[in-house]
């Protein structure tokens, strides 16, 4: 139990300085609420790491005080670590009913489904945990079901956008509550907690009805066969597509396990309209004319094993991109992911098709989920904080909403730039950020789950330099060397390893015996031993560091 009872605090566990892993808290009394629970995608130094979730500890070591998980909606960013921190701490999830078809989807993976307790809300829904009484408002995004959180506390009151934009004319004519933001506003916002995505970008953020027509324009000049490859999770991006086919005559086929699951997730809880006999399966693609047929599938990011990266390499089985076959990057590449998507291009037009990529502003084929610089603004305007907390963005655009939020009347000094396990407390109206809990990233390699520092580091030296591999075999009576080491080398490339084979053989030989002279016959003295003196031989030699790995075999 705490100290002081009715101190307000806010913890940041992930999603500040970086885009991905989004996890905060609120704890008011003797209870913690969580917000969100994402995943993100390792890069390239992180080896065969398959995903990034955030530290829990703090949590763990107050597990019977975290109450709940709110969910705002259902990215990866935003659920992708759901499972592994039910498994820790298994606490009721709230969500609207779109993402919890895709949470279900992720618990029945991790065979956590029965175990978990998953509650839906809705953007007039209310829940009372302790002293606090959360609501919730509407918002634009590009995912349906989309929600900001409000936390009504005796200390003041919390607001989170979630992530948001201000679409007036949205392709799913869910519109944002911007009447209940004001009157959230109006009552009094102690703190906001603002998405920063697009805080560097001017404007308000282009409508998604853009998209819908310049799809409808390229569908009806079409020859061929189309694809489109965007994120599975834009169902309104996904229902244009539909639309468009069906304005065509075209039928559609679905690549991509996850384009599979969340098409099946929305039409079945009513999201996503499919008129009766559209969807067809890939082995039927051949039996019709290409220009009655329409293929929407993942990859839009360059993801090495996703469907668009497939066809470009014409690696997919029963579909190929054939010439005059016109494909459509229906979504911005995620910075960081530019080089891949652009190999994929390259690809596509070396197989002579059409092709349409590009930022939403130079093809028309996509517009941002996060809201610009005005729709920032607006939010700011209508809530009215004393307090502001600007998350999700990587540094500079949370310095940039920072400045936008002191240009529409937050004080200077009522900013918190946080990094990820920082924590404000709110004391009698007044916040202040003077302690930190533990948080940074945990990785998930296969069924691991954990820090894996060591690991890394083993991977990254062998990726650098290689491996050598010494089987020593020993006698057991007596320690002595029966025979020349055998030395298997894996990603070690020496112009010279007849000489370099000779020297570690004679190395092997003078360590084993020195160490007799020595009395010092263990074999965990040995293994140390060998492997830091051929450690130095190679490096002196060679100038490479490789891993060693000495083994030794008693006969």
């Amino acid at each position: 139990m705490r100290m002081n009872e009715n101190l307000l605090s806010v913890f940041a566990l992930g999603g500040l300085n970086e885009i991905g892993k989004n996890m905060y808290a609120i704890e008011y009394g003797n209870d913690i609420v969580v917000i969100d629970c994402g995943n993100k995608f390792p890069d390239e130094s992180l080896l065969g790491i398959d995903l990034i979730i955030p530290d829990i500890s703090y949590l763990e070591e107050n597990k019977e005080r975290v109450q709940a998980l709110i969910v705002t909606h259902g990215h990866e960013d935003h659920i992708g670590g759901i499972p592994f921190f039910l498994k820790k701490v298994n606490v009721p999830v709230y969500a609207t009913r779109f993402t919890l078809g895709l949470i279900e989807i992720k618990l029945k993976e991790h065979r956590f489904l029965r175990e978990s307790e998953l509650i839906g809300i809705h953007s007039d829904s209310e829940v009372k945990i302790g002293d606090m009484m959360i609501s919730f408002f509407k918002v634009n995004h590009s995912i349906p079901d989309c929600l900001g959180i409000v936390f009504n506390t005796p200390a003041g009151t919390i607001v989170h956008t979630g992530d948001f934009k201000f679409d007036l004319t949205p392709a799913n004519n869910e519109r944002p509550e911007i009447h209940k933001m004001a009157e959230i506003g109006n009552k009094g916002v102690l703190l906001l907690l603002s998405e920063s995505t697009n805080a560097e970008r001017s404007g308000y953020t282009p409508s998604e009805q853009m998209v819908g027509e310049n799809l409808e324009r390229i569908f009806t000049k079409a020859k061929r066969k189309i694809f489109v490859s965007t994120f599975a999770s834009n169902v309104s991006r996904i229902q244009q597509v539909v639309q468009a086919s069906e304005k065509t005559g075209r039928k559609l086929a679905l690549l991509g396990r996850s384009m599979v699951n969340v098409v099946q997730v929305a039409m079945k809880r009513g999201y996503l309209i499919v008129p009766k006999g559209m969807l067809i399966e890939t082995r039927d693609i051949h039996e019709l004319p290409p220009e009655m047929v329409t293929i929407l599938c993942t990859g839009s990011q360059g993801e090495q094993m996703a469907a668009l990266s497939r066809l470009s390499t014409g690696n997919f089985r029963d579909v190929e991109v054939l010439p005059e076959d016109t494909v459509i990057l229906a979504a911005g590449p995620i910075p960081g992911n530019e080089r891949n998507v652009t190999s994929i291009v390259d690809n596509l037009y070396q197989l002579g098709a059409n092709v349409i990529y590009g930022p939403g502003s130079s093809s028309g084929m996509h517009v941002s989920g996060h809201g610009y610089q005005e729709d920032l603004r607006l939010m700011l305007t209508l809530m009215k904080p004393t307090y502001f907390i600007p998350i999700h963005g990587e540094y500079r655009m949370l310095h940039h909403h920072q400045m936008l939020a002191e240009s529409v009347g937050v004080e200077p000094g009522n900013t918190f730039i946080l990094k990820n396990g920082d924590v404000v407390d709110i004391t009698d109206g007044i916040a202040r950020s003077t302690r930190t809990v533990p948080s940074g990233d945990t990785y998930v390699d296969g069924v691991d789950v954990g820090n894996m520092e060591f690991v890394l580091r083993d991977r990254q030296k062998i990726s650098e330099d290689g491996m050598l591999m010494i089987i020593i075999p020993l006698s057991k009576q007596e320690d002595k060397l029966l025979a020349d080491p055998e030395i298997i080398s894996r990603g070690f490339v020496d112009t010279n390893f007849t000489e370099l084979r000779k020297g570690i053989n004679r190395i092997t030989l003078d360590t084993i015996n020195e160490l007799h002279a020595a009395n010092r016959t263990s074999w965990n003295v040995l293994k140390k031993q060998v492997k830091r003196s051929i450690g130095q031989y190679v490096k002196e030699r060679t100038r490479k560091e490789p891993m060693i790995v000495p083994i030794l075999l008693g006969i």
